[in-house]
């Protein structure tokens, strides 16, 4: 997983995943989340832990915990936990340990592939993102980030990083937001509020997001009289926010446009794709103290 060899080039929309099971059940995690696949190791139990939480494993020194990826999505445990994998991942700052039933194998697509759950069967609490359809088969994109929030919502975007910022005033400022979480969106419409952005425009994937823009520059005289800044998440059903970017920057009108990529996969292994694609800043969720100082920076 460590080879960089089989990571994309930035901005082509386009993403490798690694396919999984839990039970008969297929699934997938991005690529540039996994750090390595492991075979199970002992866990050390921890008293009182959350339910998905089977214990903590150390590798190579460090101490990481270790998810049951089957208690959290409500699916029956293995029957035959010598078969079991273990994929190590790396997001959101920080590592975590996904016990998982079989790792079959990385399929490249793109994400105009991957489809968004229709609100009748994902429902606000949903742990999908998408479904890709493969070979016959339908492979679910889950949400680790929302898995890892309902084990300790402290990990989530926190409304006390604004209010640390001091009194605010109210800005006339508008941005466009592209973030496919339901729940992610509303916790950026509240902190962003609170921080006085209060002309906000959400757009749940980066393909509706730049029809928008495209539209404001074809038909507004000064467009950035309409937007100021664009913030963006990586991983989005349709297209993802390295693409948006691209799209932007590449953009005889958009381009001066300021865009900010806020994804949980900000690390010094993948920065280089978000500068690659000419974004202005990248910052890691969950850290909206920093991402409202860079707006207040940006948009100035």
């Amino acid at each position: 997983m460590n080879d960089s060899s089989i990571l994309l080039e930035a901005g082509t929309n386009e993403l490798e995943i690694v396919e999984f099971s839990i039970g008969e059940n297929k699934f997938a995690i991005n690529v540039m989340k996994v750090k390595e696949i492991l075979n199970p190791v002992p866990v050390v139990a921890i008293p009182h832990a959350h339910p998905f939480v089977e214990g903590i494993m150390e590798l190579r020194g460090e101490v990481l915990p270790v998810v049951d990826v089957a208690a959290a999505l409500g699916l029956p445990s293995s029957p035959q936990n010598h078969l079991d994998k273990f994929v190590v991942a790396e997001f959101n700052q920080q590592k975590t340990v996904f016990h998982v039933h079989s790792v079959t194998q990385i399929h490249r697509i793109s994400w105009g592939q991957i489809e968004k759950p229709s609100e009748i069967y994902q429902g606000a609490e949903s742990q999908v993102i998408g479904v890709i359809k493969l070979g016959g088969q339908m492979i679910l994109f889950l949400d680790f980030e929302r898995i890892l929030l309902e084990i300790n919502p402290d990990s989530g975007i926190k409304m006390s990083e604004v209010k640390k910022l001091g009194p605010r005033e109210r800005s006339n400022k508008r941005i466009v937001i592209a973030e496919d979480s339901a729940m992610l969106r509303k916790m950026l419409h509240d902190t962003l509020s609170e921080a006085g952005y209060q002309y906000l425009e959400f757009f749940e994937n980066g393909k509706d997001a730049i029809a928008y823009l495209e539209h404001l520059a074809e038909n507004i005289h000064d467009f950035r009289d309409a937007v100021q800044l664009v913030i963006t998440d990586i991983e989005m059903p349709q297209m993802d926010g390295h693409h948006l970017t691209k799209r932007i920057k590449e953009h005889s009108v958009l381009s001066k446009l300021p865009v900010i990529i806020f994804s949980s996969l900000i690390t010094n292994e993948l920065k280089h794709k978000g500068t690659v694609v000419g974004a202005d800043a990248q910052i890691s969720k969950p850290d909206i103290g920093d991402l409202v100082l860079k707006i207040d920076e940006l948009v100035l």
